[in-house]
């Protein structure tokens, strides 16, 4: 049994594929959401000044499928268009953000999504209003599974 880096993410992978194959987008982002000790786990739209939610997972409350949209300035997925991936512990003590955002997020992890022709689509995000614990690098996987909802999303199927 092969333990490299390469196959424990393709295993990663896998399993991500599948929980979306069956129980769709909040599966998926439920299995996201289980790798992190952040509460939420989220798509997001860029729509001009505005973040668009597509889909949620609350670890609070899992039958929560919606979350709310957000000015575009106040939120860190604003941010990745610029950085691409991101991830703050406490914005508290951060001084990559303090003052940049305003938004009652204190921990964030996050990863820009492209859409077909590589531009910001939005973004695939875990976030939470308290300080979370630092992670180990969970952005290839992040990536990759930024790139398989937003091709989820593109052939319409999308769950209510």
């Amino acid at each position: 049994m092969d333990s490299s880096p390469a196959a424990y993410f393709e295993k990663e992978l896998q399993e991500f594929k599948e929980a979306l194959g069956s129980a769709g987008i909040h599966g998926a982002l439920r299995y996201l959401s289980h790798r992190t000790p952040h509460r939420f786990t989220g798509i997001y739209r860029y729509d001009g000044e505005m973040l668009r939610n597509v889909a949620i997972f609350d670890k609070y409350d899992p039958a929560l499928k919606k979350g709310e949209d957000a000015p575009m300035k106040a939120t860190y997925c604003s941010l990745l268009q610029v950085r691409q991936a991101l991830e703050i512990m406490d914005a508290t003590e951060d001084e990559r953000v303090k003052g940049l955002v305003v938004t009652p997020v204190t921990s964030y992890y996050g990863v820009l999504m492209r859409d077909a022709h590589g531009r910001p689509f939005g973004s695939l995000c875990h976030f939470d209003m308290k300080r979370c614990q630092e992670r180990l690098n969970d952005f290839p996987l992040l990536e990759a599974a930024a790139k398989v909802l937003y091709d989820h999303l593109l052939s319409g199927q999308v769950e209510g």
